[in-house]
């Protein structure tokens, strides 16, 4: 298949890496045929790496699991945006055993990653831990610069260290409580001293006395956070440990914080190919998540993991698959379906379409994909023409936000095209949506309900019974990978 990645290719031999500043998919150009990228004689032996911890002796391919992964390697990693893009989407492709980890379209690909060295090296730094003495994780036995770099999700701090710190600091700074039952107050001016007897009531202060608070030092900011729930969230929605550490000081042991630090989770993302259109490999569409907090950079645990730290033909990654029960084609080949997936929610119909054009299925497919721009976020385009040319694609309709004075969105697409989706829909056709549940998959939701209204004649009640109960529940017609 012709080659749809036009951005620059990362090799192992060039150096790529990033200021650090998470999330799905990243898109690239040159696409599939990454097997001529260099000979498979000058590829590092994945059995030996499949042999190691991940995989002891005696296990079966077919039990690669998060518990068990699979190392692979990444072959490549491709810059999808055009030049002037303020985001970073890339396009991944890995290897895969030659059996024992197959997978279909629709279904998710585990990534373990590693959090950034310097991310560990400060956090040691910051604490004046030894980073070569040994501890005890939950994985066995190994020097706690390992275990922060492996083993730990230490990007983010929890709630158990903050309620922690707030018990050690109270128990090492413990408040007194005094009650005031009188007061003397001294005139500088004419030497009049006045004598005030409190009734212990908040609003019986003599005349011109304005109570100060009681206190905003560390041990009662941690109080607070402690006391209220949306503080709390707000407060370790943009800090790590490193923050913490700096800001209150360390009043852990390297083993205490271990024991409360949360255990590093894998990380999925919807599979963007079809493996009878590439065997061998899987790839991925991943947005590269970077931003600035607390004057640190920062960015997504695993999309920056691969884009940075990974290198092509030479870094193991630890992966596994997460099949889907519900997210897949019909099996009708003639059926049409449509999907709506904006930004990297393209991933899983671009796998969709390679498997469509692979079987030589007979059913339509009308893809609504939508970014910023045309000129910087056109995913897939060589491919997407090639399908649209050959017929794979029926209908290609784009949302491009910022490429005119209003914006628009996928679902104001839907909208202009009511009429013809609500007669896909009626005479048999699946609908699909990937990408964000909290804005986009709620607005093609509602957008949905309002075509079946206008174009179904039905009434509000009646629409959201039939999208919501009769084509997504019943029928299984109404499909979502949202996150």
């Amino acid at each position: 298949m012709k080659s749809s990645l036009r951005k620059e290719s990362v090799s192992s031999s060039e150096e790529f890496q990033y200021h650090h500043i998470s999330g799905r998919g990243i898109h690239g150009l040159t696409l599939s045929l990454s097997k001529d990228f260099r000979k498979d004689s000058e590829r590092p032996n994945l059995d030996e790496w499949s042999s190691g911890p991940a995989a002891d002796e005696g296990v079966k391919v077919s039990q690669f699991s998060a518990k068990n992964p699979y190392f692979s390697m990444v072959t490549e990693n491709t810059l999808l945006n055009g030049e002037g893009a303020t985001k970073e989407t890339r396009h991944f492709v890995f290897t895969l055993p030659a059996e024992g980890l197959d997978y279909k379209v629709g279904d998710a690909l585990g990534v373990i990653a590693e959090n950034p060295p310097q991310t560990v090296e400060s956090l040691l730094d910051c604490t004046g831990w030894e980073g070569d003495m040994v501890v005890k994780s939950h994985s066995g036995e190994k020097t706690l610069r390992e275990a922060l770099k492996t083993d730990y999700e230490i990007h983010r701090v929890n709630k158990k260290f903050i309620n922690s710190m707030a018990e050690k600091s109270l128990r090492q700074s413990p408040g007194a409580r005094a009650r005031i039952v009188s007061r003397q107050r001294t005139s500088m001016t004419d030497d009049e001293t006045v004598t005030w007897d409190w009734s212990g009531e908040s609003g019986d202060w003599p005349q011109g006395y304005t109570p100060g608070s009681s206190g905003d030092g560390p041990a009662a900011l941690l109080s607070s956070l402690v006391e209220d729930s949306d503080a709390m969230e707000n407060y370790i929605w943009s800090r790590d440990y490193i923050d913490v550490m700096n800001e209150f000081g360390t009043h852990h042991q390297a083993e205490e914080l271990l024991a409360l630090a949360d255990k590093l989770k894998p990380r999925l993302y919807s599979i963007a190919s079809s493996m009878d259109a590439h065997p061998g490999e899987v790839q991925l569409t991943i947005a590269i998540v970077r931003y600035e907090h607390h004057d640190r950079h920062r960015g997504g645990l695993c999309t920056v993991y691969m884009a940075d730290e990974v290198e092509v033909d030479k870094t193991p990654v630890k992966v596994f698959m997460s099949p889907t029960k519900s997210f897949i084609l019909p099996e009708d080949k003639s059926t049409d379906i449509i999907m709506v997936g904006p930004g990297t929610g393209i991933a899983p119909f671009r796998a969709y379409l390679e498997q469509r054009e692979f079987d030589s299925a007979s059913g339509r497919n009308w893809l609504f994909f939508g970014d910023q721009s045309h000129k910087t976020e056109y995913y897939y385009s060589d491919q997407i023409e090639s399908w649209l040319q050959n017929g794979t694609l029926y209908r290609y309709t784009t949302a491009w936000s910022r490429d005119q004075a209003e914006k628009i969105y996928v679902q104001h697409r839907m909208a202009e095209h009511g009429e013809e989706i609500w007669e896909w829909i009626d005479n048999g056709a699946y609908f699909y949506i990937c990408g964000d549940k909290n804005y986009m998959a709620k607005d093609v939701h509602k957008t949905l309900i309002q075509i079946a209204q206008d174009h179904g004649g039905l009434s509000l009640e009646d629409a959201t019974h039939f999208i919501e109960k009769t084509l997504m529940r019943e029928e299984k017609r109404y499909l979502r990978d949202v996150y």
